[in-house]
């Protein structure tokens, strides 16, 4: 089986480690990976800034590119479901955000890292409501956690999750740059969570959300540091 490895442009942008321990957790993991060339943005900003239709280029390049491979692998959940639900049936099936894939398709029983830290899990609009990572609060459904039972194959790591747990950071892609104020607002509360916990670190399946609290982090110069989920599973490898 062929899998592909889809790299999103503002990860490749702003972390850029992510694609490596990405790379590196999937082979360690025996998935016949590779990343191919002329990757380009899916054109989810346009699509959700209401031009979906000047994106067809973006679409018709993002086709040719995976057209080859069984299965698209992705560690950006807003832009695997963007891909997933707006690019009609061609994907269906066939493209997974990373945590998804590891989690439900190779289902794995052991890592061989150890990450020695207390970490306050993220829980992202996009991941939980559309890619299914976790179960969203107002289904009042059974509660479930993809990362967090991925986190527990990890040496030493202590989970723990904030007040609110999958209430948005305030990141909403445009969102943050059209309503700044309130952004920072909900992106600040959420953070004040996350150290309430006592964590030293913030992590998510999500560079996005990641980013946003981080820049508040930075700002505010709080004793919490972010770091990709990803990052965490491969630490061994």
């Amino acid at each position: 089986m062929k899998v592909a490895l889809f790299v999103p442009c503002y990860v490749k942008a702003v972390n850029p480690e992510v694609i490596t321990a990405s790379y590196k957790l999937l082979r360690h993991l025996g998935v016949d990976v590779s990343i191919p060339k002329g990757q380009t943005c899916c054109g989810q900003p346009m699509g959700n800034a209401g031009y979906e239709s000047h994106t067809s280029h973006l679409k018709e390049r993002f086709e040719n590119i995976f057209k080859d491979y069984d299965v698209i692998v992705g560690p950006s959940s807003s832009c695997v479901v963007y891909v997933r639900e707006h690019y009609g049936n061609i994907f269906k099936g066939r493209i997974f955000e990373i945590c998804e894939y590891i989690h439900d398709v190779i289902r794995p029983t052991s890592l061989p890292g150890s990450f020695p830290h207390k970490v306050s899990l993220h829980n992202s609009c996009h991941g939980i409501r559309l890619a299914g990572l976790a179960a969203p609060s107002e289904l009042n459904i059974p509660y479930f956690n993809k990362l967090k039972d991925l986190l527990s194959l990890v040496n030493g790591v202590e989970v723990v999750e904030p007040e609110r747990p999958d209430e948005c950071c305030g990141f909403g892609g445009l969102f943050s740059v059209e309503r700044s104020e309130v952004s920072i607002k909900m992106g600040t509360d959420k953070v004040l969570r996350h150290l309430e916990t006592g964590a030293e670190y913030i992590t998510a399946a999500d560079s996005s959300c990641l980013m946003h609290q981080g820049g508040i982090i930075s700002a505010r110069k709080l004793p919490l540091k972010t770091i990709h989920i990803i990052e965490i599973l491969a630490c061994g490898i």
